[in-house]
C-alpha cells in the first residue's frame, strides 16, 4: 500500500467550536477572612478591638488575590464589620465577596461570562465541554447558556464523540 492516507479531523472541519468554560477561571489566589478570629472570644463584636485588629491585618497578604469575608462563629454580626476589613482591603485585592469560597467562585464566573466576548460565536454551532479538572459552579453554565443562546446556531453540552443537543436557531 503506497497510497497516501490523510488524517482528518473531522471535528475541525464541521465548523464546531468548542467552547471550555475553565478558560474563563480566573487565575489567582483565593483567601478567606473568617470574621470569628476579630471577635472577643469569637463570639462578640467589641467596637474597638474590632476596629485594632482590622486595622493590624497586613493588606500585602492580601495583594492580587480573591477574597471571601464569611462568619464561621454563631455571632451575630453588623453590616459595617465587613464594610470596614472591604474599605481596608479594597485596592489591594482583585476582587473581595461576601460568603464562601463557592459564592466567590459563582461571582468570578459571572464577572468572566460577562466579560468576555462571545461574537466569535456568532452563527457557529458551539460545543460546550463537559468534563474538566476544574470545579465549575453549576450557574456559570446557566449564564453561558443564557448569554450565548439568542447568537449561535446551534448549542451542545458533553464531547465531540458524544454531545447532547441543547438547541437549534
Amino acid at each position: 500500500m503506497s497510497e497516501e492516507f490523510e488524517i482528518k479531523n473531522k471535528v475541525a472541519a464541521s465548523g464546531l467550536i468548542n467552547f471550555d468554560l475553565t478558560d474563563l477561571v480566573p487565575k489567582g489566589i483565593r483567601k478567606g477572612i473568617d470574621l470569628k478570629d476579630f471577635l472577643f472570644m469569637e463570639m462578640i463584636l467589641k467596637e474597638k478591638d474590632f476596629r485594632e485588629k482590622v486595622t493590624a491585618i497586613n493588606t500585602e497578604e492580601y495583594q492580587d488575590t480573591y477574597v471571601y469575608i464569611y462568619n464561621s462563629a454563631d455571632a451575630i454580626v453588623p453590616l459595617w464589620a465587613y464594610f470596614l476589613i472591604t474599605a481596608k482591603l479594597s485596592g489591594v485585592t482583585k476582587k473581595i465577596v461576601f460568603g464562601n469560597l463557592e459564592n466567590l467562585e459563582i461571582i468570578l464566573m459571572h464577572d468572566a461570562i460577562t466579560s468576555y466576548d462571545f461574537s466569535g460565536m456568532e452563527g457557529k454551532r458551539v460545543l460546550v465541554k463537559g468534563c474538566s479538572d476544574k470545579t465549575i459552579p453549576e450557574n456559570a453554565y446557566v449564564e453561558l447558556v443564557e448569554k450565548i443562546q439568542p447568537i449561535v446556531k446551534s448549542l451542545m453540552f458533553g464531547e465531540a464523540c458524544s454531545n447532547v443537543p441543547i438547541l437549534k436557531n
